[in-house]
């Protein structure tokens, strides 16, 4: 590789949470961190030299994306995902995150329901909460080590909740679905015929194995691209989540002038200048970088499946077909869920995700990060399987 993604980089006091809270949130200071969803790599050279140069040039005022930022941006898309974007669909947020909240808090009133399919990313089912909102939950159904979606409980559940907003993760995490064309047309033709939103995080699409094939929701028809905001970033692709600044697509005029609007009343108005220029020379020059790294995460999940077949069967490895995040059972193992928690922490001492955090339906899994050198994989896989071989 003309990448070195083996070489250990110390994260320690740099203000990163992955490594710097462990105190703070009552995790052990020596544990081994492999829970929050960023790299450990740094991120692409031609990334870091555009942002050197930027910070040198000493002037750090409000700021505005370019011509420059929007070729990049419709290239990448089309080259990677076959996706025509258009320079006036796209709305700059701080963070997928943020999007949802906008997206909620635009298309939806306080008591109305927003439909979720749990086990997810848990800032969805919070944010809904928070803001008033009602959670409706389509358990994703988990047979032989793989994810599907119940379609008629997903239909049901919108019949019967009144449901206003679905919000699909696409990738999925924790779950590491990368839906098929199929599933997605199927989920449109159920929100269409029911009015409701489709907001698309997809935040993870670049991050795909093997003959999966992501498709952005806005590719499967006219309908579904003017029914649908599809949130984007290249914070997961390019380790730029501490810059704050993503790529929301918005192609209906109208949910585009609700949805500013709504980001409007926040007072947020310029996007990171720092935001701007990495994205800019991440789509326009980090191709190269990118490929290597995601050849390097997979071969890092082949070498957790096959470390832990060999040491622990027990525990079961759910392989991603996209993502950087791997879904353990331990469902095999007489243990609950507090047990399992804490002899990883506390005994193995490897800070993971309990998969309760993504939900109920989470209980006896964990989520581990495998954006990572090889070598911080290879310890944790040592502790964690020496204390679950006792």
């Amino acid at each position: 590789m003309k990448f070195d993604f083996d070489e250990i980089t110390d994260r320690k006091n740099t203000n990163a949470i992955k490594y710097d809270l462990a105190k703070a949130r009552g995790k052990p200071e020596d544990a081994l961190s492999l829970w929050v969803a960023d790299m450990d790599f740094p991120t692409a050279p031609c990334i870091q030299e555009v942002l050197s140069k930027k910070a040198l040039h000493g002037i750090y005022g409000y700021s505005r994306p370019d011509e420059r930022y929007y070729s990049a941006i419709k290239k990448w898309f089309k080259d990677r995902h076959d996706f025509t974007v258009e320079s006036e669909w796209i709305v700059n947020t701080p963070g997928v995150v943020f999007a949802i909240a906008t997206a909620i808090k635009a298309f939806s009133k306080e008591g109305e329901s927003v439909l979720v399919q749990k086990p997810v990313y848990y800032p969805f089912f919070n944010t809904i909460k928070n803001l008033g909102r009602k959670v409706v939950n389509n358990s994703l159904v988990y047979a032989d080590g793989h994810y599907e979606i119940d379609f008629e409980d997903f239909e049901n559940k919108i019949i019967s909740e009144g449901v206003k907003i679905f919000i699909l993760c696409s990738p999925h995490n924790p779950g590491g679905r990368v839906w098929k064309i199929e599933e997605l047309k199927k989920i449109s033709e159920i929100c269409l015929k029911h009015k409701v939103l489709v907001v698309s995080d997809e935040i993870h699409s670049d991050i795909v194995f093997g003959d999966s094939r992501h498709t952005v929701y806005g590719n499967l028809s006219k309908e579904a691209l003017n029914n649908s905001i599809i949130c984007t970033s290249p914070s997961k692709s390019f380790n730029l989540a501490g810059l704050q600044f993503s790529n929301i697509f918005v192609a209906n005029p109208t949910l585009r002038k609700s949805f500013q609007k709504e980001i409007d009343k926040t007072g947020y108005d310029e996007p990171s200048l720092m935001g701007i220029v990495a994205a800019t020379a991440a789509y326009t020059e980090g191709g190269e970088w990118f490929d290597e790294a995601k050849k390097y995460i997979w071969d890092n999940i082949v070498f957790v499946r096959d470390y832990i077949e060999k040491n622990v069967p027990k525990i079961k490895v759910v392989v991603p077909e996209g993502t950087y995040l791997l879904w353990l059972d331990f469902g095999s193992f007489d243990l609950t869920d507090e047990e399992i928690n804490r002899r990883i922490l506390q005994e193995a001492k490897v800070w993971l995700d309990n998969g309760t955090m993504f939900g109920a339906e989470g209980e006896k899994f964990q989520r581990i990060n495998c954006a990572t050198p090889r070598k911080i994989l290879k310890t944790a896989l040592e502790r964690i399987c020496s204390e679950f071989k006792q």
